[in-house]
């Protein structure tokens, strides 16, 4: 949600700071010690188990070898977000390393980690303050140690590329002669351990290459999908296509005979929640190709449920009676937002809507498990290992110290893989067999069976005053619950603060939850990736009915230079952030240039995920009504340090790609309770050749570093939709706008 509270960042205390010790081979070793409890409270997720009171946890980010060699563990999954060499960034800045001289290890999953996992865009915030001072503990002990070989007080001695030097005397010492000596000293004082000033950074802030980039380039194996083990068998693993029906009866003999077909059989699943072990069929070949094509034989009645007659139309016209009716709940009532609409000098009422999306990660969903017994070892494309870890104990009986997983890079996330159901259905199928099992997707079963983002409906209604500033918001927001309608579905709610809540003095959010079946999951910035585009886009609408340029209007909004807190203290909004980027977005982009008919520039900003960004689109629409954005420009307020400024680069210009694919041509639709969409001929991802021009400008603030896989996704759909009405008038209230008829004369 917007005004979501930061993520937790490392809290140690001068005691268990950081553990020293000898590594393997007599190198130093160091890592974060005495991992903080603060992550389970505020995560609020039993995945992440609180250490004991008394517990010592050490656990190692950092090795250097005898001779020389620099090895950083990147205990966080790598889903192309490349927090596996922007982490390790900031240990090797204060470490005084040179970049070429690292090696990266992924680190498998591991409690004394506690935070392993890809979402949220969680990672940097995090972990940047606790990996600054633990570069610097190493550096400090480093030249600790060359000062007591030399006799010299360590103040005359300085650290550079890999070696210690003091200047007096022209001698220098490499590292890895230095750390059998530095691996028996004690920890130094946290406080007397000094951090470089950002201004000396030599490598924060430079564009760096993915550690991966060869072994991808080269094929090398990496992912999920890549797994091998010896003896190992592959399976399908086939489920209703009403989501959660159970088998009634199947031609499992049939299929028995299939060519490479070993064995096939039903497995009732043990969970009413999607994300568990539902119903299937497992079938089980001598390679992924028998057991994709045995599919095609399988004859399966599956058994009715509640929600097989549920449609996308069923769906609008509960939506729309909803509408007709008081909400469900309210959320925030500030104020008297009826009264103020009746004075209102202008008043606007809209709907707007977005229809269930798909993630499409490219890697479809995969899972290699070797289930023995009471034990099992499990190599995964996880987002979130230690909740494939507990739903794997908890369904299949095993001890979770007892289960080994292995992290794999995931070839696109985007919030799928923080739900582990492909874990477990491979966990299930192995345990049956006693073999080790590889499970991969189809594309068709990933699309079919995914978790979706939430669809929604927002039912405005503004006014402004003489004046044309925002007086009055109402928002009845309508969207979905996962086989109930007493609470939101996975990502499908609203904060009531929501933006421009706090800066309307009448304001109100009420909300309706309607029953469904379709599971829901995180989508790529949960929540913001919608409703920026619900709210950017009518307050666009209200500064054209108050005869306001939409730029002039946002900054009038938004007020003065402050902070503006929410009323339970967690959260708000930073004005002046979201002002600066706003104007550097204006000015890059052009705003207020004169413009050919038919084309037209957008603005719109949003917060998500502790990052400011203000997006401005140039789109050009031909007189049928052809759509193309030629030019993104982009203003990102991520904070007082990017890491890597490649890395930084990329997520912004994914994150606006990925919101105008789906924007422009993407919804997941529903007929009879199944999914109709199969594959990349109905869920058209945008091309390359439609790919726009993204300039990208950051405007650093002095506040904690932030995370970019999600902030900059948002602002993108109202910023096109804004832009749409610049250039024909017409007002696009629904995604995607390729349903439209955009054609003008």
């Amino acid at each position: 949600m917007p005004t979501s509270a930061p993520a937790p960042a490392l809290s140690l205390d001068r005691r268990s700071f950081i553990k020293v010790s000898t590594a393997l081979g007599g190198g130093l070793a160091l890592g974060l010690s005495l991992a903080p409890r603060a992550f389970a409270a505020a995560a609020n997720n039993p995945a992440f188990p609180a250490p004991a009171a008394d517990a010592f946890a050490p656990n190692f980010h950092l090795r250097i070898s005898p001779s020389g060699v620099v090895t950083i563990i990147s205990q966080n999954p790598e889903a192309g977000q490349g927090v596996k060499t922007a982490l390790p960034m900031i240990i090797a800045e204060e470490l005084e390393v040179d970049w070429k001289t690292v090696q990266i290890e992924q680190a498998g999953l591991d409690d004394r980690y506690q935070r392993q996992v890809a979402g949220g865009s969680g990672a940097t915030p995090a972990m940047f303050d606790a990996f600054l001072k633990l570069g610097a503990t190493a550096r400090t002990l480093l030249v600790t140690a060359a000062a007591q070989t030399w006799g010299v007080p360590a103040s005359e001695c300085h650290a550079k590329a890999n070696t210690v030097h003091h200047a007096a005397s022209g001698r220098s010492l490499a590292y890895g002669d230095l750390v059998a000596k530095a691996a028996s000293l004690p920890a130094p004082d946290p406080d007397t351990v000094v951090l470089k000033a950002p201004a000396d950074y030599t490598l924060l802030g430079t564009r760096i290459p993915g550690f991966d980039n060869p072994a991808i380039a080269t094929g090398k194996p990496l992912f999920g999908i890549d797994g091998k083990h010896p003896d190992m068998v592959y399976a399908a693993y086939v489920k209703a296509p009403v989501f959660g029906a159970a088998v009634k009866s199947a031609n499992l003999d049939e299929i028995k005979q299939q060519p490479g077909i070993t064995d096939a059989f039903i497995i009732e699943g043990q969970s009413e929640d999607l994300s568990g072990l539902v119903p299937g069929i497992a079938i089980i070949g001598i390679d992924t190709w028998s057991t994709i094509r045995a599919q095609r034989a399988l004859k399966v009645e599956w058994a009715a449920t509640p929600f097989s007659d549920h449609s996308t139309a069923m769906f609008a016209g509960m939506a729309a009676d909803a509408a007709a009716k008081e909400p469900q709940s309210v959320l925030n009532d500030e104020g008297d937002v009826a009264t103020a609409l009746l004075n209102a000098t202008r008043k606007v009422e809209a709907t707007y809507a977005y229809p269930f999306a798909s993630h499409a990660s490219l890697e479809p969903q995969n899972c290699l498990a070797f289930v023995q017994g009471d034990r099992a070892e499990i190599w995964a494309p996880t987002q979130l290992p230690a909740g494939g870890r507990s739903l794997v104990a908890q369904t299949l009986g095993i001890p979770a110290d007892n289960i080994v997983i292995h992290m794999t890079r995931i070839g696109g996330g985007f919030g799928r893989r923080l739900l582990n159901d492909y874990i477990v259905e491979a966990a299930a199928i192995s345990q049956k067999i006693g073999r080790p099992v590889k499970l991969t997707c189809t594309r068709e079963q990933d699309m079919q069976h995914d978790f979706y983002r939430a669809a929604g409906w927002h039912h405005f209604k503004g006014g402004v005053d003489v004046d044309g500033s925002l007086v009055a918001w109402e928002d009845h927001f309508v969207s979905f619950g996962e086989q109930t309608d007493a609470e939101p579905g996975r990502g499908a709610g609203i904060s009531g603060t929501e933006f421009p809540g706090l800066f309307v003095p009448n304001f109100k959010i009420g909300q309706t939850i309607i029953k469904s079946g379709v599971p829901m999951g995180w989508w790529r910035a949960p929540g913001s990736c919608t409703i920026a585009f619900a709210t950017q886009g009518f307050l666009d609408e209200l500064a054209h009915a108050a005869g306001a340029d939409p730029l002039d209007f946002k900054l009038k909004l938004l007020g003065d230079d402050r902070f503006v807190s929410a009323p339970n203290g967690r959260g708000g909004y930073d004005a002046a952030r979201a002002k600066a980027v706003v104007k550097l977005a204006a000015e890059k982009g052009g705003w207020g240039k004169k413009l050919p008919k038919g084309e037209g520039l957008g603005i719109a900003w949003h917060f998500s995920h502790r990052g400011y960004v203000a997006l401005l689109t140039h789109v050009k629409i031909t007189p049928d009504g052809k759509l193309s954005v030629p030019h993104v420009t982009a203003a990102v307020d991520c904070g007082r340090t990017i890491v890597n400024l490649s890395g930084a680069e990329n997520q912004v210009e994914g994150s606006i790609i990925d919101g105008l694919s789906t924007a422009l041509g993407l919804q997941i639709t529903v007929k009879n309770g199944r999914v109709e969409q199969t594959n990349f001929h109905t869920y058209p991802l945008l091309r390359i050749a439609a790919t726009p021009k993204i300039d990208v400008h950051f405007h650093s603030t002095d506040n904690p570093t932030t995370g970019l896989g999600e902030p900059a996704l948002p602002p993108l759909a109202p910023a096109v939709a804004n832009a749409i009405f610049a250039a024909t008038g017409k007002r696009i209230r629904s995604m995607p706008f390729n349903a439209h008829d955009l054609s003008w004369s």
